[in-house]
């Protein structure tokens, strides 16, 4: 019977990752959690990475084993695997760490101020450039301040700030409330990317109250991340950007009445189109065959891409002939 149940979806091949993913955990300063770990089909099993755990920690874990279902389905299983007694769940990718007042910041400005949704910051790196933290939002955004130690804030109409940019938010950096867990889930099918920004909408849109803390929650660690080990060459990238161009089309249809936030989803959707075509034509450009049978698929649910073909071409002829 714990306030927090932490889920953590492991996929990793190298040892050591889990095990400092879980020190993160144990060194809170808040200590009443469990833990739920789903084992994604990993190539190094979660129950090897746990052997060197001593019984009374090894008590507070339970493991989940399903086939490889991909970071949404992973964390869907652990959703659904919560305790009855949970207040609150926290995510911890497992190549992330946590900084130690993580879940007590998180329970003591939930408590506070009846927050069923709350991020902290990420702490910034220099590998991870383009993270920021909450506190600078206050230079562009209407925010009401709540509490000045850990500072913080609650923005008005969030879902479209996010939507402007996003990487003031991160799953390591979230804990959501019971009214939250219970009936909103990732979309298993986005697989490789923005499984999480549909998430962090939904749950925003479900939430009675949102809170941002500046305060760091969480570091980026070191293992397999799914998202940055694909360059735009690689036969994932196109897929990557497909998927992410599917979860901005159902952003569209979420936000189809507010055209502020169509013009950002809209502009995002154009980048996707942009990077996943020029991929393929670095492909065929280094005599790789590009995915025509993905790009039909696309086609068939997006004809403004062939537009964009269109566009890419004209762009080009113009540079050439000035």
């Amino acid at each position: 019977m714990a306030t927090f149940t932490v889920v953590i979806p492991f996929y990793q091949k190298e040892p050591g990752i889990l095990d400092r993913a879980l020190n993160s955990v144990f060194d809170q300063t808040y200590q009443d959690f469990d833990i739920v770990i789903v084992d994604d089909q990993s190539p190094l099993p979660a129950k090897e990475a746990l052997s060197t755990l001593d019984d009374e920690r090894r008590a507070r874990i339970t493991v989940i084993g399903q086939p490889n279902a991909g970071p949404g389905g992973a964390r869907n299983t652990g959703l659904d695997n919560v305790p009855s007694s949970t207040r609150y769940v926290a995510f911890l990718d497992s190549d992330d760490l946590w900084i130690p007042h993580h879940l007590q910041n998180a329970h003591d400005s939930m408590s506070r101020f009846g927050g069923d949704c709350y991020w902290a910051s990420m702490q910034a790196s220099e590998e991870f450039y383009y993270h920021f933290g909450v506190a600078k939002l206050k230079e562009t955004e209407t925010f009401t301040q709540l509490s000045d130690a850990p500072l913080v804030i609650e923005v008005p109409e969030l879902a479209g700030v996010m939507l402007k940019n996003w990487s003031f938010l991160h799953l390591s950096c979230m804990v959501i409330g019971r009214s939250i867990f219970e009936k909103v889930r990732f979309d298993a099918a986005l697989r490789l990317a923005a499984e999480d920004v549909l998430f962090f909408c939904d749950c925003i849109m479900a939430a009675k109250r949102t809170l941002l803390c500046d305060a760091p929650g969480a570091m980026r660690g070191k293992g397999i991340n799914i998202f940055h080990s694909i360059d735009n060459r690689s036969p994932q990238f196109l897929r990557q950007q497909f998927n992410t161009w599917v979860a901005l089309d159902t952003l569209e249809g979420r936000f189809a009445r507010r055209p502020n936030d169509i013009a950002s989803i809209t502009s995002y959707k154009n980048t996707a189109r942009r990077q996943a075509l020029w991929s393929q034509v670095g492909r065929v450009r280094q005599r790789q065959a590009p995915d025509l049978g993905l790009l039909a698929r696309w086609a068939w649910r997006d004809p403004a891409i062939l537009r964009t073909v269109l566009q890419l071409g004209t762009d080009k002829l113009s540079r050439r002939q000035s």
